[in-house]
């Protein structure tokens, strides 16, 4: 896999893969009216191709008892710091660090029987984002990657964005694998918070510095130093030029611009999104999904709580997740798009019920907590539950595998269809899992 694709790390020249992708905009490999935006119209699916997905994706393992399964009975080096809230959800309680989520139930269901069988960085991410066990031989496509092939373009969009680098793609975790590279997420590493925020390119303003010609040229000479060194080593540019062609199309669109322009909101829903790049991702989410994105992952970092677990969760992470996703669902209500719109929240895995020594708690497989609601899955449920402890499931256990088969049911995606691997491998959309009917809503059963 191409580091240009990867993610956001630097090249033997220090150039990251966002500053190969603003390239797009001058138009490269003989790219000139975006050709892919052109050919790859939406074929019509009725009801199912309205739908969409948001993947929330908390890079590190968000603790489980600290956050939607708290065990306030539990022995005091288990249960932690935190109080248990009640939310509208009957029975249900959560942290008291998620009071907005507490009042807000209704428009997410929480499953609380969740396990993982990892416990590594990078191979968590390549195992929750694909519903693939890690294999080190193949990489399984991320979901996104899955949609776009599957799904194509909708009103001259990327099917699949992704927001933030916090993805660890050292296993080649958020990938398109055996998809096609030219399903590779469309990766906006900027920070929406900045007042300057904006996609180089995008924002048209008038005339162009000398220094940043330069720059553009040093990049053009680099891409086309790169795309010899590829040429000669057998990769498929065409699968290369229609990835860059998502770039160059973005440039062209008026309506991409106008999806990106935070500025278009008002302060007022800017603030209760909050002021922090999840909150201000979450917003741009939404921009994209209306339009015409078909899958947004938003990606938060620093969960990886060893040490001052409870500090860092109650002084920024859990109050920065409690604005943004309450009102990603209120906002998504309010516009009438959560019953088509998938929102899925999850991490790598869950932590040590038992606190550690540094106040922390460590890599857990046995219990995970995952959230979803929204695009035909019910809202208001409290599924599964783990033991006194949240050690392991005390109910059947429900798996990424699972969440992966009902995502693309949802979405009305053959999982029995294979792809061909670059080495004439046959392989299945995704590994089985099963479509969770219990929490779907009776017309997408």
């Amino acid at each position: 896999m191409l580091k240009l694709l990867s993610g956001s790390r630097m090249d033997c020249d220090g150039l990251s893969r966002r500053d190969m992708i603003r390239v797009g905009s001058l138009g490269f490999a003989g790219i000139t009216l975006p050709r892919l935006l052109q050919a790859k119209t939406t074929n019509p699916r009725g009801a199912q191709d309205r739908k969409n997905v948001i993947v929330m994706w908390m890079q590190g393992g968000p603790s489980h008892i600290d956050s939607f399964d708290p065990k306030p009975s539990a022995p005091a080096d288990i249960k932690g710091e935190f109080l248990a809230i009640a939310t509208k959800t009957p029975g249900c309680k959560v942290s008291e660090h998620l009071p907005r989520l507490a009042s807000r139930s209704d428009l997410y269901s929480i499953v609380r029987s969740g396990y993982s069988y990892n416990g590594s960085h990078g191979v968590a991410d390549a195992y929750m984002l694909s519903g693939w066990r890690f294999n080190a031989s193949t990489v399984y496509p991320t979901y996104g990657s899955v949609v776009s092939r599957e799904l194509g373009y909708r009103r001259g969009m990327p099917p699949f964005v992704q927001l933030g680098t916090s993805i660890d793609n050292r296993f080649n975790g958020g990938v398109a694998g055996y998809s096609g590279a030219e399903h590779n997420p469309f990766l906006i590493a900027e920070d929406p918070v900045r007042p300057d925020f904006s996609i180089d390119g995008l924002s048209m303003s008038g005339g162009m510095t000398t220094s940043r010609f330069a720059r553009r040229e040093r990049l053009l000479d680099t891409v086309d130093r790169w795309r010899r060194k590829v040429d000669s080593s057998g990769t498929d540019m065409g699968a290369m030029n229609s990835y860059y062609e998502k770039a160059s199309g973005l440039v062209t669109s008026s309506s991409a611009r106008e999806a990106f322009d935070l500025k278009r909101e008002s302060d007022r829903l800017r603030d209760r999104y909050g002021r922090t790049r999840i909150g201000q991702s979450c917003l741009l989410a939404r921009r994209l999904i209306e339009s015409g994105v078909r899958l947004v992952t938003v990606t938060m970092g620093g969960w990886d709580t060893h040490a001052n677990n409870f500090k860092s969760l109650k002084s920024g992470l859990l109050p920065a997740l409690d604005n943004a996703y309450s009102t990603l669902l209120e906002d998504l209500a309010e516009r009438g798009m959560l019953d088509d719109t998938l929102v899925l929240w999850l991490g790598d895995f869950g932590r040590t019920p038992k606190i550690n020594s540094a106040a922390g708690r460590d890599h857990w497989v046995g219990s995970t907590v995952f959230c979803m609601g929204g695009g035909g899955v019910r809202t208001g449920l409290a599924v599964g539950r783990s033991d006194a402890n949240g050690e392991q499931p005390a109910t059947e256990r429900i798996q990424v595998e699972d969440i992966a088969a009902t995502l693309y049911h949802l979405l009305g995606i053959n999982t029995e269809k294979h792809y061909i691997a670059p080495d004439g491998r046959p392989f299945r959309i995704f590994a089985q899992g099963r479509v969770l009917n219990e929490m779907l809503d009776a017309r997408a059963v």
